[in-house]
């Protein structure tokens, strides 16, 4: 069945109510998208886990390398500093690896626009 017809309809009747008349943001442009720089084929996936406040494995693992770099920065103790840099170290392989097996680091789009992506993640 379908649907395309009813919905067109319901969308005319609500037009010539006025329905659409007062909407928020009428007249101004539509906000950005935050994940328009993602690959088509991840946007739906990475909108998701969004949406579920869960971030993408890669990104979380990002993020720990992150942590991990700005805890070791304020370290002082060399023993502490050794157990977070080989822990930071695995981190960068398995993130590394993580990357190659996705060849998300030979794709143009990822590379040109990884920056924003972590960055909307908050990176």
């Amino acid at each position: 069945m379908d649907f395309g017809h009813i919905i067109e309809e319901k969308i005319k009747q609500s037009m010539e109510r006025g329905d659409f008349e007062d909407l928020p943001g009428k007249g101004k442009p539509l906000p950005k998208d935050d994940l328009a720089y993602v690959p088509a084929e991840l946007r739906n996936g990475y909108r998701i886990l969004k949406n579920a406040h869960m971030l993408p494995e890669e990104m979380q693992l990002k993020k720990e390398i992150v942590q991990l770099e700005e805890l070791l920065s304020e370290i002082k103790d060399p023993d502490r500093a050794d157990r977070y840099k080989r822990e930071l170290s695995e981190k960068r392989i398995r993130f590394d690896l993580m990357m190659e097996k996705r060849k998300l680091n030979q794709s143009g789009a990822y590379r040109q626009y990884s920056h924003k992506i972590h960055r909307n993640f908050g990176f």
